[in-house]
């Protein structure tokens, strides 16, 4: 199974992609993640990677795209999350065709919807750990009183710079202007669904599962 987690900064998304790689055995391809990696690989896609953000350019659509092909060429029957990407329509596009040459299809496109004001509350008091990247909360899920992630023991956390209220209204001005399209989009195609992403995180899991296996 292929899907899309789909939803603005802070919904939950990379806390969802974890519990589905633990659980069901896929594995997350995040945009991110890809590009530091590619960039250290020294392969030569590696190189291209690395030459643009040395520069301090945008990576293109088509190095992405070429990133995401190496993945699933190593592995095609994985079974994929794909979290930030895409991000437009183009790369939408551009994604279902990759899907198309290499024979498979994507599954589910999962929104997590939730309220902004309610989001902002939730930013605004989160912190990361930072040897795992395991996600806390000061009001939901606050850091446990010995210090330690529960996940690997670190002992180290951090906050993003822009998870301020400022920075995050813009973040969400800029995903609803350029990735909300993609909602209507996948509706069009038949695989769109959606969940509350303010539940608990348990909840919220639970909802994923019941459109995934529905």
């Amino acid at each position: 199974m292929n899907i899309i987690l789909l939803g603005p900064p802070g919904a939950g998304k990379g806390t969802q992609a974890r519990i589905l790689v633990e659980e069901r055995g896929m594995t997350q391809l995040s945009t991110g993640d890809m590009l530091r990696e590619a960039k250290d690989s020294g392969t030569e896609m590696g190189k291209k990677v690395a030459e643009v953000m040395a520069r301090g350019e945008l990576v293109t659509d088509e190095i992405v795209i070429g990133l995401i092909r190496e993945k699933l060429e190593a592995d095609p029957n994985r079974g994929y999350i794909f979290d930030g990407f895409p991000r437009t329509l183009k790369q939408a596009d551009a994604l279902g065709e990759l899907l198309a040459e290499e024979g498979l299809t994507l599954d589910k496109v999962v929104e997590l919807r939730v309220n902004d004001e309610a989001l902002v509350e939730r930013i605004t008091a989160r912190s990361t750990c930072g040897s795992c990247g395991e996600v806390y909360n000061d009001i939901t899920k606050p850091i446990p009183a010995d210090g330690k992630c529960t996940n690997c023991g670190g002992t180290e956390f951090k906050r993003r710079a822009d998870d301020n209220e400022e920075s995050l209204k813009k973040r969400l001005m800029e995903y609803y202007k350029q990735t909300s399209p993609l909602i209507g989009y996948y509706y069009a195609k038949g695989n769109h669904c959606r969940v509350d992403g303010l539940g608990e995180i348990a909840d919220v899991k639970a909802a994923i599962a019941g459109k995934l296996d529905g």
